[in-house]
């Protein structure tokens, strides 16, 4: 148990600090990366979204997962329930990729039913929280802190040289998207913000609570009574 006080809660901040700090190196990194041009397999090229390549931040919640799980359970704060997590987890990935389906189905032809997709796999960082509210509030702010950053630096990008961006990955779309693309803050709000602010927060939230869990229930870590912050 951890605190004395009748709703004891976690300091989420303190928790997050160190990977959201790491996080935005690794951005950083990946900028400066795709300017001088390193290539594969550290960046693998200036087209949009993930690539696989090893400076990126979309595998990061795989290992920060398992990480923050850990943390809160050896603080006290471990879920309630392993096997309603775990649930709560397995919800979310659904939610996610049906929100992705879609988000894509739409993307040539964006209209509100894009809109409605990209919202579906916001709504998906919020019901790991349902199975193990602190946990769930703890990958919400890590994802946030995550994604803010890339968000200005897709706006940095996409608005240098006077809109003709920077021609790496945070600023080029691909062709099917020209006719979307113009002007840049246009392009910034379509590419940029409304997917790192949903999608990219969505999946955070449903890959870290996924993986979370599951390292939670195979080595046991959730037998540790929970507060009933944690819970």
């Amino acid at each position: 148990m951890n605190g004395s006080g009748s709703n004891p809660s976690p300091k989420i901040a303190s928790l997050v600090a160190f990977p959201a700090i790491l996080t935005l190196l690794v951005t950083i990194l990946r900028l400066v990366g795709e300017l001088q041009h390193w290539g594969s397999p550290w960046v693998v090229n200036s087209h949009g979204g993930s690539d696989g390549a090893i400076l990126g931040i979309t595998w990061l919640p795989i290992i920060f997962g398992p990480y923050f799980a850990w943390m809160l359970i050896k603080s006290g704060f471990g879920p309630g329930s392993v096997g309603g997590a775990v649930g709560a987890a397995i919800g979310s990935v659904v939610s996610f990729l049906i929100g992705s389906i879609v988000a894509g189905y739409t993307e040539t032809h964006p209209g509100i039913l894009t809109l409605v997709g990209f919202l579906i796999t916001l709504a998906a960082a919020f019901i790991p929280g349902k199975g193990w509210r602190a946990f769930g509030v703890t990958l919400l702010v890590y994802a946030f802190a995550a994604r803010i950053p890339v968000a200005i630096v897709m706006l940095i990008a996409m608005s240098a040289h006077s809109g003709q961006g920077l021609g790496t990955h945070y600023d080029v779309v691909g062709d099917q998207f020209a006719a979307l693309a113009s002007p840049w803050w246009k392009k910034f709000v379509l590419f940029g913000l409304i997917p790192q602010m949903t999608l990219w927060i969505g999946w955070t939230l449903a890959i870290g609570s996924l993986t979370g869990t599951l390292v939670t229930a195979i080595f046991g870590f959730g037998k540790r009574p929970a507060t009933a912050a944690g819970a």
